[in-house]
């Protein structure tokens, strides 16, 4: 099973703005949906968008209206485009298929890429 390779992070100030891209490769990554999550340090791993094979998104609280995930299926590569940047949304972005459960959604691949560093600071 192929990793997918996040980037596109780096140092903002607040209020800035990021274009984070992840390329994943595979069947699994083509046929299921795909998320965004991130972790802070001493927090666990945060769910923040999803992007189904239709095109429905749905966003976590804490960056909805601020943050666009979107897919270009041609090129393997699902984005998030995040806006009015926090000092809380600093932490390391990574983004995996994701499936449906009930109403929550879970990680559909055991491989993690190495994530994308998004640090919000003056």
């Amino acid at each position: 099973q192929v990793q997918p390779v996040e980037s596109g992070g780096g140092l903002v100030q607040p209020g800035g703005s990021l274009r984070l891209s992840c390329a994943a490769s595979g069947t699994i990554f083509s046929i299921n949906a795909m998320g965004w999550y991130r972790q802070a340090p001493g927090k666990q791993r945060e769910l923040v968008a999803v992007i189904t094979r239709d095109g429905s998104t749905n966003y976590a609280d804490s960056v909805k209206g601020r943050a666009t995930i979107s897919r270009d299926t041609a090129k393997n590569t699902v984005y998030l485009q995040m806006n009015s940047l926090k000092p809380d949304d600093t932490a390391v972005y990574y983004c995996n298929a994701v499936y449906r459960y009930g109403s929550s959604w879970y990680p559909a691949s055991d491989y993690w890429g190495q994530g994308t560093q998004v640090t919000v600071s003056s």
